[in-house]
């Protein structure tokens, strides 16, 4: 069988683990949260990581940063995860849906003006398969309406936009470290930023609306309740396991572009025969190779496909249904301008095996596979 995940282990993660267990800091914000918040503020150039529990949970943080209030309007995709919209909704905002672009997936950006009403308050691009969104255009439109851009940079780490990282382009960013991540942590995430003004407010919120981490860094002789917060923390225990990952970041970046690289080379046929269409990356991305998709032709042929690999013993799956088409989605928001591509591009798509111990032979497989299924039902 081949997989069509499995979570990445370079081999110092159990070393790491063990270490953690014998520094006697389990809970969070322990020695190995402080190694993988300065790592990536080394590595992507920004001020601020706080490690999180989810993205989830570093998308609800900037929502609660960004003073999103009940009856705001917040601009995003239909074509992303829930916790996107989770994360807004908690806070009382509406939802506007913009069509997306159909070479990238991304957010289209000349759809997001025409969906700026006086009750905006923020957009969030979502950078597709570690591809980015047109920042520049988005910026130039946050900056015209005083909007703040939250990037949903779950799929993004270790990827860029122009030289830039992506998740610190915005006023805030929101990685992913899950399982099915390109560095996981099992369940984590980070949120960034480069604003240093909003960092007391955010460790309150982090640590249950208290001061505790100021009295951690013994700036007060004790710690109380200050405000409003919950628990953000991940354990220092997952931090160990991601802080391994991250040291090996560019082994783990260089295999998987070389899977993504066999996968687009030996697809190309397929495309050029028209059975496919392959990712597309623009000039302005640098990609991180987070997942090999193609695009058949409707949905039917994709649900064929789909089964005939796993009954060939290959995993591979759709991704999602938009969430304007969903009951939570058309009580929480609506769909601005029409729906040419979100809904008729995610009915064509699927994910193909993707992972760092995947090996090229099992790539080989998989394409194998398809070019069997396609030349049987030409």
């Amino acid at each position: 069988m081949i997989e069509f995940n499995r979570a990445p282990y370079v081999g110092t993660e159990t070393q790491y683990m063990q270490k953690a267990i014998e520094n006697g800091k389990l809970c969070g914000d322990g020695p190995f949260t402080t190694e993988c918040s300065d790592w990536m503020k080394k590595h992507y150039h920004t001020k601020e990581v706080l490690l999180t529990t989810s993205c989830t949970h570093a998308l609800e943080m900037a929502a609660y940063l960004a003073d999103i209030q009940p009856g705001d309007e917040v601009i995003m995709p239909s074509y992303t995860f829930v916790s996107t919209a989770d994360a807004f909704v908690l806070r009382g905002a509406r939802l506007v849906f913009v069509d997306i672009r159909p070479d990238t997936m991304n957010i289209d950006e000349n759809k997001i003006e025409a969906a700026v009403t006086e009750k905006t308050k923020a957009i969030v691009p979502v950078h597709y398969a570690g591809v980015a969104c047109a920042m520049d255009e988005i910026l130039e439109i946050a900056e015209k309406y005083h909007l703040k851009v939250i990037e949903d940079a779950a799929q993004g780490v270790h990827a860029a936009y122009k030289g830039r990282a992506l998740g610190t382009i915005g006023d805030f960013g929101c990685y992913s470290f899950h399982e099915t991540k390109n560095y996981t942590m099992g369940e984590g995430g980070a949120l960034l930023f480069q604003d240093e003004t909003y960092l007391e407010k955010a460790e309150i919120l982090r640590e249950k609306g208290t001061n505790r981490s100021k009295f951690f860094r013994g700036q007060i002789d004790k710690y109380t309740w200050v405000g409003y917060g919950s628990s953000y923390l991940p354990s220092d225990m997952n931090a160990a396991y991601l802080y391994a990952q991250l040291e090996a970041a560019d082994v783990i970046n260089e295999k998987r572009h070389a899977l993504y690289d066999f996968y687009h080379k030996n697809l190309e046929e397929l495309e050029n025969a028209g059975y496919i269409e392959r990712p597309f990356v623009p000039d302005y991305a640098v990609h991180n190779a987070h997942m090999y998709y193609l695009k058949v032709q409707n949905e039917p042929v994709r649900r064929a496909l789909i089964q005939n690999l796993k009954e060939q013993g290959i995993l591979s799956v759709f991704h999602y249904v938009p969430l304007h088409t969903s009951p939570a989605g058309q009580k929480y928001g609506r769909f601005c301008g029409e729906d040419t591509y979100t809904t008729k591009e995610s009915e064509r798509l699927m994910r193909l095996p993707m992972f760092y111990n995947l090996s090229v032979d099992e790539a080989a497989q998989v394409v194998e596979a398809i070019r069997k299924f396609f030349q049987e039902t030409r």
